[in-house]
Formats: C-alpha cells, sequence, structure tokens
C-alpha cells in the first residue's frame, strides 16, 4: 500500500521545477527586453540630440558625448580627416583640459588611429597594446585597454572616425556595443552633412555681404587704405584667421614687403620682407593662384630666410591681380597653431576678395592720375597767370619808380623808392623760381629741381600711404639750395616718409618746405606717434645729418597727436641785386 503524506505538508507536483526554470528564462528575457528597449530609446535620444544643432562644433562634441554615454565608455574622441589623410581634428572627451595639455600636441591620426582611416570599418580590441599598429601612449596619457573604432561616413564618403576606450566595470566592447555605435555613426553622418551645409550657407552669406559693402565703398570714392582695411577686417573675420596681411613686391619683384598686418604679432609682421623664392607668399605668385599649408612654419615651400610664423599653423595665400594680369601683391592668412586647417569652402571666395582688393588698388592708382593730371593743368594755368600778369604788372610798376627818381629831390624818399624797386626785383625772381617749380616735370633738366625731387618722394610715398600727403613749399628752393644741401633734404624726406607708411598707420601726413635763412623741412602725420623706448636709430641719422649742415632736428608729439620732425639747416645768404646808377 502507498504512502499518504503527512498532514499539513505540501505536495509537490512533478512539473514544478520545469515550470520554475521556464519562469526564469521568462524573466530573464523580460529583463533583456527591457534594458534593450532602455537602449533603444536612449540611442533614439542620442539621435535627436546630434541632430537638433546646427553649429557644426557642437554637433562633433554631442556626437562624442553620446557615444560614450550609450556604451558605458571612460573616453572618447572624434577624428576629422584632411584631405592628407590625416586627422584635421581631434575631439576629445572625458580628458580634463590639465590632461591634454600635459599629453600634447593632439593625434594626427597614426598607429591605432591610422589603422580605421587606412581601413574604414568597425574595429573592437580588448587590449589596445595587442594590435599590430599600436605605438602605445604618450606620456601623461591615462592608460587604456579596451577599444572600439567606427568610421562616420557622408554620402559616401569617410568624414571621420569615432574611437572609444575603457569600458566600465572592466570588461571589453561587445558586438551590441559596435552595433549600437555604428548606428550611431550614420544617424551623426546625416547630423554632420546637415550642420556642415548650414554653416556653409551662412559662410556664403556673409562673404555676399562683405562683398557689398566692399563694392558700396569702392563706389563711394573711398582711399585705398580705406578699402584695404575692411577688406582685411572682413575677411579675417569670416575666415577666422588670426593674423592677416598683405605683402607688395618690392626692389625689382623679388622681394615682397608686409604693408599690412593685422592679428597676432601684426607689429611683429608688419615691414618684414620675403624673398619670392623660397617664401610661402611667393609660392602662391608663382603658381598663379591659391595655395593652402597644414603648418606654415613648417612648409616645404619655405626655403630662403631664418624661421619665421612663430605660433602659426594652418595658412592660406592668394594673389592680388590686376587687371591687365599682372601682380600687385600677395593676401595670406593664418590661424594659430593646432587650429583647423582652411577648408576648399573657407579658402574659395578669398580670390575673389583678392580681385577686389586688386580693383581697389587700380582704381586708387587711376584717382591719383587724375588728381595728377589736375593738379599739373592747375600749375600750367597758375603760372601763366603769374607770368603774364603778375611779372609784367610789377615790372612796369618798378620801372615807374625807377624812372620817378629823378623827380625826388629829398635823399631819404629817393633811397625808400630804390628799396622798394629792390624788393620788387626779389619778388619777381621769387615768382619766377615759383613759375619754374610749377612747370617742372619728372623728365629734362627740371627734374633736378629741388621742388620736383620732393613732389616726387611725396607721390611715390602715397602708393604706401594709400592717399596723397599734402604738400606745402615756400622759397627759392630751386635758387637757394644748393646741390648737396638738396640732396641732404630729400634723402631726410624720404627716410620720414618711409618711417610714418611702416609704423605710423596715419590718415594725414603733412609736408612743408621752405627756403629762407634757413631750409625748414616739416612732416607731420596723425598717427600713434613715437613709442616709448623703441628703436630711434633711423632719427639717428636724420639727427646726423642736420648737425654735419649745422643744423638742427626735433621729434616729437603733434599739437593733435601723431608725430612731427622739424629739420632744419642754415643756407648761404642770398646774393645781392646790383643796380646801375
Amino acid at each position: 500500500m502507498g504512502s499518504s503524506p503527512e498532514p499539513g505538508s505540501t505536495p509537490t507536483h512533478p512539473a514544478q521545477p520545469i515550470l520554475d526554470d521556464l519562469l526564469s528564462a521568462l524573466r530573464s528575457r523580460l529583463d533583456a527586453a527591457h534594458a534593450t528597449r532602455e537602449r533603444v530609446n536612449s540611442l533614439l535620444e542620442a539621435v535627436l540630440a546630434v541632430g537638433r544643432d546646427l553649429d557644426l562644433d557642437q554637433v562633433l562634441h554631442h556626437i562624442v558625448e553620446s557615444a560614450v554615454e550609450l556604451v558605458d565608455a571612460e573616453y572618447g574622441a572624434l577624428g576629422v580627416i584632411g584631405d592628407d589623410r590625416r586627422l584635421s581634428r581631434f575631439i576629445p572627451v572625458g580628458l580634463t583640459q590639465e590632461q591634454i595639455e600635459r599629453i600634447g600636441p593632439l593625434p594626427r591620426g597614426l598607429g591605432l588611429l591610422g589603422e580605421l582611416i587606412r581601413h574604414p570599418e568597425p574595429l573592437r580590441l580588448t587590449e589596445i597594446s595587442d594590435h599590430p599598429s599600436s605605438y602605445g601612449l604618450p606620456a601623461h596619457h591615462p592608460p587604456m585597454h579596451s577599444f572600439l573604432g567606427v568610421p562616420i561616413r557622408i554620402r559616401g564618403k569617410v568624414f571621420g572616425n569615432l574611437y572609444l576606450t575603457e569600458k566600465r566595470g572592466g570588461t571589453g566592447f561587445d558586438a551590441e556595443d559596435e552595433t549600437v555605435v555604428s548606428t550611431l555613426a550614420v544617424a551623426a553622418g546625416v547630423a554632420i552633412d546637415n550642420a556642415w551645409l548650414y554653416t556653409m550657407a551662412r559662410l556664403r552669406e556673409r562673404w555676399l555681404a562683405a562683398s557689398a559693402e566692399v563694392t558700396s565703398l569702392l563706389l563711394s570714392g573711398s582711399s585705398q587704405q580705406e578699402v584695404l582695411d575692411l577688406l582685411i577686417a572682413r575677411s579675417a573675420d569670416i575666415a577666422g584667421a588670426d593674423l592677416t596681411v598683405v605683402a607688395l613686391p618690392v626692389r625689382d619683384g623679388s622681394s615682397l614687403e608686409v604693408r599690412v598686418a593685422v592679428g597676432t604679432d601684426a607689429d611683429v609682421h608688419r615691414g618684414l620682407v620675403l624673398p619670392r623664392e623660397g617664401s610661402f607668399m611667393g609660392a602662391a605668385l608663382e603658381a598663379g593662384g591659391l595655395v593652402t599649408s597644414v603648418d606654415v612654419q613648417r612648409d616645404p615651400r619655405i626655403t630662403a630666410g631664418p624661421p619665421r610664423w612663430a605660433g602659426l599653423g594652418p595658412a592660406v595665400a592668394v594673389p592680388i591681380g590686376t587687371v591687365a594680369g599682372g601682380v600687385r601683391g600677395v593676401l595670406l592668412m593664418a590661424r594659430a597653431s593646432g587650429r583647423p586647417v582652411f577648408g576648399p569652402e573657407e579658402s574659395a571666395p578669398l580670390a575673389g576678395f583678392a580681385g577686389q582688393a586688386a580693383l581697389a588698388m587700380e582704381l586708387a592708382e587711376r584717382r591719383r592720375d587724375s588728381e595728377q593730371v589736375a593738379l599739373l593743368e592747375e600749375r600750367d594755368r597758375i603760372a601763366r597767370d603769374l607770368h603774364d600778369l603778375a611779372i609784367q604788372r610789377l615790372f612796369a610798376t618798378g620801372m615807374t619808380l625807377q624812372g620817378a627818381t629823378r623827380f625826388i629831390d629829398h635823399p631819404e624818399a629817393s633811397d625808400r623808392v630804390l628799396r622798394a624797386i629792390d624788393d620788387l626785383d626779389e619778388t619777381v625772381r621769387t615768382i619766377r623760381s615759383s613759375i619754374f617749380g610749377l612747370r617742372a616735370r619728372e623728365r629734362g633738366p627740371a627734374a633736378r629741381g629741388l621742388r620736383s625731387r620732393v613732389a616726387g618722394a611725396v607721390d611715390r610715398a602715397a602708393a604706401g600711404l594709400g592717399f596723397t600727403p599734402v604738400l606745402r613749399m615756400e622759397g627759392l628752393l630751386d635758387a637757394r639750395v644748393p646741390l648737396p644741401v638738396a640732396d641732404d633734404v630729400v634723402a631726410v624726406l624720404e627716410e620720414a616718409l618711409s618711417n610714418t607708411v611702416r609704423h605710423a598707420h596715419a590718415r594725414r601726413v603733412g609736408v612743408a618746405l621752405s627756403a629762407g635763412r634757413e631750409l625748414n623741412l616739416t612732416v607731420a602725420d596723425d598717427g600713434v606717434g613715437l613709442p616709448a623706448g623703441g628703436p630711434r636709430s633711423g632719427l639717428a641719422n636724420l639727427a646726423e645729418r642736420a648737425k654735419r649742415l649745422g643744423g638742427t632736428f626735433r621729434a616729437g608729439a603733434g599739437p593733435d597727436g601723431g608725430t612731427r620732425l622739424v629739420w632744419q639747416v642754415p643756407l648761404p645768404p642770398p646774393e645781392q641785386p646790383t643796380r646801375s646808377g
């Protein structure tokens, strides 16, 4: 007979263990499904987050942050691939700024990071050091073991790579992590493409607005310097350049001198003379178009001169041409070392802007030529009027007075009349000298006159200043000033104007030259003034010239600011006129 269960005990069904296992498996699957649903929701939220922004820098940063959070990684980064198949940008997440500075320069895409550039397929490693492409980590770099890398594609082209390291918990990344990050990479490609298109549209809009502003300034008749200043300011702002310079050919065209510099260490670069052969800007002239550099300090095209462009990295240069096909100069823009290189979309509009700079220079030159023609015509008219009217009347008055002296009996009155006749003779000589100066040209014997030489020096300085200085000349400059003194005063004027062009940043310059008992030359501007404690070798040369001739030289601030140079030397006494009795 079978035994019966004891009173108070629960009977055990034979299928109970199987039911428990089924319930446990079902619970595990439900937990997995719940975890998967949460991960899918997190992935969707990440996709929405990276697609919400239109600023490219923010989009790239959000992509890395989302990837790190989705796979529970300690560190993450996004590397953007440049035209040279190296990393042009590197956006790290998980490292402090202090750690980044201690590690040193950001990766360029060598070693393991370059493996994804060479083979753009997902790469998952349990131990980084085991991979044959691993070079090891640089000094001060935190330890990293597990690794997951996934490429980001935009319209079929690899834009960059997502790098994730150090899965939390000590475990490696699994296949599900790879699937999640690969899915995020697809959405990231779309978000980056949208942000890039938006950025380019905004960039084109800003270039068009700047171009319209420059065109308006050109049509308004503004000076060359004003147009160049606006061109440089707008192009530097839009392109995000840390330094912008304009260099013009000097001497026989074998060198370039930086005439305008704005931005980082502008004072260091302004006035810099570079050889055409063996310089980066010279390479733009030789190429006849736009050239770019990843690192202008170490560009292989720079082979001449000492090291330059300290602290700068990516650069772009474009020639400033002429309507006739010649070259007026070079526009160069550079960013600080470590910043992104100039992309084609950023640098392409510079060619059009350089064309506008050339147009500004050509219009200013045509305007100067027109003003010079009008000035010469006006000088001819004044010379004719002085000769035909003033001199003839003065001469007639002198003859009348000289004829009247025979009727004057009082000796004192007769002497006064004779002195008046002498004054009229001196006045006639002065006017004739003025006529000679007014009619002087750059060719012929008159070109050796001091007036013509001074006018030529002022005209030459106008090209560098962007405007014509105000020139005032008085006295018998061509008749009273000996040739050695004239040579000195022209040299002094050229040195003073050259300093003004290079250092003053002036909007107005005035030159005054007069001859009496002394020869007085004054050059004044409204620029930045003389720097305190700055080099004075050029001024010392001017003072030495004055001292050698027994004169004086003063340099200081003008009454309204700027700089005022006064150079004075004595002149020999004029020859006394002889009078027949």
